[in-house]
């Protein structure tokens, strides 16, 4: 039967399948080795599906290293933090370029020359310091930009006339903003909420503490109800659970309320068994704390700070209303640090030094853009040196890209190798190395199988590396009139 049987031209061109037919599912894989490789009167007599799917994987990610066509690409516009954050399916680049108005890629190339190590926090007299109340919150005061430090659940811009909530930043204030309106026969009210993930797995006991700011809102009687008004809550703590994601979740109405809403996310406590958040509501402003939150048996909590307003009637209709706030939030260890802490923050003071200063890369020096004078201080010149696109580090234990200061703005584009393990629908083989796929998955199982003769194993070792290299050749993508035409570029006169 053929493989298009069943399935029209008006489907596929009118799908979102366009270009598949060059791949083989892995599932697709497996099911026909079962088939064809494994039974009676073959020399895979026996074999059970598990083993063939470990092998068909790790066959796929060997060969999407240097046999498929499975590089990825991103880009951004570089922010002024200098950073780039790796792919979640990174598994290493083939290149980092940036590209300029015409979409030209200006590659760039990684330094030796520094690097983003650990800071050590040291007293005064250069003795390591292991430091009671030390903040282990990034941009606890909202001094700086919340989408490097703080994960948002909230429109992140500014609120459209449609009911909806949104963050802001106001003179380094929190502030948690709402356009009211009713929909769908109901009031709702949604929760905006930040936070952050900590690290705790060497502490004991934490101190969280906040100013906080809610302010209740009256209804608006000109729509015919009766003055009231609407309780804002803002509240700010610790927990275990990450927080829902979805910020069109809301309470009240006739949906079910998001879990922001509830106390029960803020599920620790302190020794005096008081919960491990501070809550303002009902025209309330101050700073309250709660001490000694027993983390002592976990490894990671979430600091959470998040604002509602419950509309239970009648709204201020299709008005912006901005009230509540948090400012000035705190989590400290309340014991002695039982590691080594940072005095920076997660940053060190040579990366700092780093992406402040001028780009070294074919200058006479760090400090100014001057190039060499062309008087022979060019001779010996390090190859690696000799270009002013920019440069660049990867720092893997931050999982981060950091770039040099002359990048900035511009957008940079990562193409990078994936193991073609990261979703179910990657997890395709193009038909140039399906043959590829069979061998290996033959040899592995004869390879690690008992009382198999050698001579059999090393018959599929070479029938592998044999295919293997036919796929590398098909993928290869070879064109011999494109090769042509690059050939008749070499017979130009050089002119000087």
């Amino acid at each position: 039967m053929g493989l298009l049987d069943g399935s029209s031209q008006q489907q596929y061109y009118q799908g979102n399948d366009l270009g598949n037919y060059q791949f083989t599912s892995l599932e697709d894989i497996i099911s026909q080795f079962m088939v064809v490789y494994v039974g009676d009167q073959k020399i895979i007599s026996k074999a059970s599906r598990i083993d063939i799917a470990f092998h068909a994987q790790r066959a796929l990610q060997e060969l999407s290293f240097d046999t498929f066509k499975s590089t990825k690409a991103q880009e951004i516009v570089l922010p002024p933090s200098l950073q780039m954050i790796l792919p979640q399916d990174y598994v290493n680049y083939t290149k980092i370029s940036w590209s300029d108005s015409a979409g030209i890629k200006h590659p760039l190339y990684p330094t030796s020359s520094t690097s983003n190590p650990f800071s050590i926090l040291q007293e005064t007299d250069g003795t390591y310091s292991f430091p009671t109340g030390q903040e282990l919150l990034v941009n606890a005061d909202f001094s700086s930009s919340l989408t490097n430090t703080w994960n948002i659940i909230a429109n992140a811009t500014a609120l459209a006339s449609n009911y909806s909530s949104a963050l802001e930043l106001v003179a380094e204030e929190l502030n948690f903003s709402y356009v009211t309106d009713a929909g769908f026969g109901t009031t709702y009210g949604h929760v905006s909420l930040i936070y952050q993930e900590i690290d705790v797995s060497q502490m004991r006991y934490i101190d969280i503490s906040a100013d906080g700011v809610a302010e209740d809102l009256a209804y608006d009687t000109s729509v015919g109800v009766t003055a009231g008004t609407a309780t804002s809550t803002v509240r700010f703590g610790l927990s275990t659970i990450l927080p829902d994601s979805n910020y069109n979740n809301v309470i009240g109405g006739n949906v079910a309320p998001t879990p922001n809403a509830s106390i029960d996310i803020f599920n620790l406590t302190n020794v005096n068994g008081e919960s491990s958040y501070v809550e303002w509501t009902g025209n309330e402003s101050s700073t309250k704390t709660v001490e000694t939150i027993d983390v002592s048996s976990i490894n990671t909590v979430y600091a959470i700070g998040l604002s509602f307003v419950n509309f239970p009637g009648a709204l201020i209709n299709g008005k912006k209303v901005q009230g509540n706030s948090l400012d000035n939030v705190s989590v400290t260890n309340a014991l002695a640090a039982q590691t080594l802490s940072s005095s920076t923050g997660g940053s060190s003071t040579t990366w700092d030094s780093y992406k402040s200063g001028t780009p070294s890369e074919n200058q006479d020096n760090y400090q100014d853009d001057t190039y060499w004078p062309m008087d022979g201080s060019r001779y010996g010149l390090d190859p690696q040196h000799a270009q002013a696109n920019g440069s660049f580090y990867i720092d893997d234990q931050s999982g981060k890209i950091h770039f040099s200061s002359n990048i900035s703005g511009k957008t940079v584009i990562l193409d990078y190798i994936s193991d073609s393990l990261g979703t179910d629908g990657e997890m395709q083989v193009h038909k140039f190395a399906e043959e590829a796929i069979y061998k290996w998955i033959a040899h592995a199982i004869l390879s690690t199988r008992a009382n198999t003769q050698e001579y059999i194993v090393n018959r599929f070792k070479k029938e592998r590396f044999a295919a293997i290299r036919t796929a590398k050749l098909r993928l290869s993508n070879i064109k011999l009139e494109e090769i042509t035409q690059i050939l008749r570029g070499k017979s130009k006169q050089i002119k000087h």
